[in-house]
């Protein structure tokens, strides 16, 4: 059990992330409410986002600037930095995006739950 926890307590990140993840799929599978499948989708995101940044990073590592006084100290990965940036630009307009198609929804049908929006629309066809 110590072995577990000190496993746990030194990958902190990756732990945080699957936490973050599971609440995020929770959310997005038992909310009816567009706005709170919005949120869990928008927490999944962050979770993957904080599990990529974690993965490149290194214990003691330095930045990625080349350091004449200390040239082989181990460097930061900058890739996964730079990808999970233009991830969340994506993430920002896919959200930008979907608030506009639900408030377009509440306008057609009144509501924002999904249930309700489903039964008008059997009703109507």
């Amino acid at each position: 059990m110590r072995i577990l926890l000190d496993k746990l307590i030194i990958n902190y990140p990756y732990f945080a992330a699957v936490i973050l993840f599971i609440i995020g799929a929770l959310t997005v599978l038992t909310r009816s409410n567009l706005f709170k499948k919005l949120i869990g989708i928008n927490i999944m995101e962050s979770a993957i986002f904080l599990m990529f940044i974690a993965a490149g990073n290194i214990r003691g590592g330095a930045v990625p600037i080349l350091d004449e006084a200390n040239p082989r100290a181990p460097y930061i990965n900058p890739v996964p930095s730079a990808l999970m940036l233009t991830g969340i630009v994506v993430s920002i307009s896919v959200t930008a995006f979907a608030l506009a198609l639900i408030i377009r929804l509440y306008q057609s049908y009144g509501t924002t739950d999904a249930r309700r929006i489903a039964e008008m629309k059997r009703e109507v066809t």
